[in-house]
C-alpha cells in the first residue's frame, strides 16, 4: 500500500488543503481516508482532499509525502488520474441540456 500526500499549499474556504493520493487503487485510497477519519465528501475524482491541521495525521498513518508535480506524475502514471471534465472510465459525461 502506498499512499502520497502533497504540502497543504493549496488554499480554498480560508484554509490550505493537501491532496491525499493512491498509486494503487481508488479502493485502497478510500480505506485508508476512512482509516484517517476524512469524510467522503472530501473525494473528488482522483484524491482526497486534507485541511493542513489533519496532514500530519496522514503522514503518522504512512502516507508518503511528495511535491504537488510528482504526486500528479505518480497518479497519471498509474492511470488513475480524473482530470476536471472527464468522466471515470466506464461513466458517461453528464448530459449538458441546450
Amino acid at each position: 500500500m502506498t499512499l502520497f500526500i502533497d504540502p497543504p499549499t493549496w488554499p480554498g474556504h480560508g484554509r490550505m488543503w493537501s491532496h491525499l493520493v493512491s498509486d494503487v487503487s481508488h479502493e485502497e485510497l478510500h480505506a485508508f481516508a476512512a482509516s484517517i477519519g476524512a469524510p467522503p465528501r472530501a473525494f473528488e475524482r482522483d484524491h482526497y482532499d486534507i485541511p493542513s491541521e489533519r496532514y500530519a495525521d496522514a503522514v503518522a498513518a504512512g502516507a508518503v509525502e511528495i511535491g504537488s508535480k510528482e504526486l500528479v506524475r505518480r497518479i497519471t502514471e498509474a492511470g488513475l488520474r480524473r482530470p476536471k471534465g472527464r468522466p471515470a472510465p466506464g461513466e458517461a459525461l453528464p448530459r449538458q441540456d441546450v
